[in-house]
């Protein structure tokens, strides 16, 4: 196989052992073509964990979603490696593939980093197939001049805070069980627990939507007549887009990133529109609820919600930023309530609402909490520094 965005690494990334063959997934013209089975299988190997750890698939990427993402190589690289017996005649087969990895590389803002995840199909783990693909990604994450590895993994549930057992992040807020296996592969690789995120669930219907609609009431009084609320959906207005890509490009560094080596990442008017288009492409449709301070004239704030247009039970809370100068005037709470209101028409098969905050982010998560969502479990941030 060769990769995609114009290299050519050799077919066979290193290795462990000989149990294990990894590769570089070239990605498929089309699903329904031969060449999509390694890609497909990476997809169904994601699935297997995500269904293991949190009784659902919902996590999952689908495959006809995940290959326009992976396709857009404007802003980010995106690289998909497999892990197969050795031996595999030609290319590997979908059910051929029991471990993927899923690897990123900002191409603009950090460009000396390298997020990933590892998936493993549960009936083969502890065979040195999540090692053959940690030793893979980091190797051609070297080549690619990157020097900070994040590896990502998900805690089903969190330890009460009495628990003898515990790995915490130096920041003191989520806690991880200490004997988690993923605990000691990730120490024995040499990564440091730097964040822990709470991944929280919303269930609908609600038990009681009148508690959604006080809310909302309440953060309108609260936000007074200096700011109002703008919804649209998929595409940001043309008179909006050049403040909203500045305040994405805030997003990236005003949020809780504790220990985590990461920079501004500059968003251009240009990464909005591409970014659009990619989510028109994976069929993923966007609802942004934006508030604008009435005197300035200014975006002060946003929410997004992310919804998978083929799957009308779930949806996804993305981004949510108030700007420093404004926050205090409760704006947070008004974008995520009217989302939600809004929500009742557009989705109205609607189950399950999936997000994420820092787990030292206690602003955000009071708000979270006061709207219904549960926690469900925390996502441990591991960095190494390759140099």
């Amino acid at each position: 196989m060769s990769t995609t965005q114009g290299t050519t690494p050799d077919r066979t990334m290193p290795s462990p052992s000989d149990r294990w063959t990894v590769s570089l997934v070239a990605l498929p013209e089309s699903l329904e073509s031969p060449q999509a089975q390694p890609f497909l299988g990476a997809c169904d190997v994601q699935h297997a964990v995500e269904t293991a750890t949190w009784g659902h698939g919902d996590l999952y990427l689908p495959a006809e979603m995940r290959l326009p993402i992976m396709r857009d190589a404007s802003s980010t690289e995106r690289l998909v490696l497999v892990a197969t017996r050795p031996g595999t005649e030609g290319e590997p087969a979908r059910e051929d593939v029991v471990g993927a990895a899923f690897l990123a590389m900002e191409l603009t803002g950090n460009t000396h980093l390298a997020t990933f995840g590892v998936y493993v199909r549960p009936d083969s783990l502890r065979s040195g197939i999540g090692t053959a693909l940690a030793d893979a990604v980091e190797a051609l994450a070297a080549e690619r001049g990157r020097t900070t590895l994040i590896l990502d993994v998900g805690h089903a549930g969190e330890p009460p805070a009495d628990a003898v057992d515990v790995v915490t992040p130096p920041t003191g807020a989520g806690r991880i069980a200490g004997d988690a296996p993923a605990v000691a592969f990730a120490r024995g690789r040499g990564y440091a627990l730097e964040q822990g995120e709470r991944y929280s669930v919303l269930s609908f219907p609600l038990a009681d939507d009148g508690v959604v609609d006080r809310y909302l009431a309440e953060a309108l009084v609260a936000a007074g007549p200096d700011y109002e609320a703008l919804t649209w959906y998929d595409r940001c207005p043309d008179d909006l887009v050049e403040q909203y890509a500045a305040l994405s490009t805030l997003m990236s560094t005003a949020v809780p990133v504790a220990g985590l080596d990461l920079v501004e990442h500059v968003q251009t008017v240009e990464d909005v529109r591409q970014a659009e288009q990619t989510s028109r492409e994976s069929g993923n449709d966007v609802m942004t609820t934006a508030v604008r301070h009435r005197p300035s004239g200014e975006l002060v704030g946003y929410s997004e919600i992310q919804m998978p247009s083929s799957y009308g039970f779930l949806a996804f809370q993305d981004d949510t930023l108030v700007a420093p100068a404004h926050r205090g005037h409760r704006l947070g709470m008004l974008m995520k309530a009217q989302n939600l209101v809004a929500l009742r028409t557009l989705r109205p098969a609607l189950e399950r609402l999936h997000t994420w905050n820092a787990e030292e982010n206690r602003h955000m998560l009071s708000i979270n909490e006061a709207l219904g969502f549960a926690p469900t479990g925390v996502v441990a941030l591991w960095q190494k520094r390759l140099a």
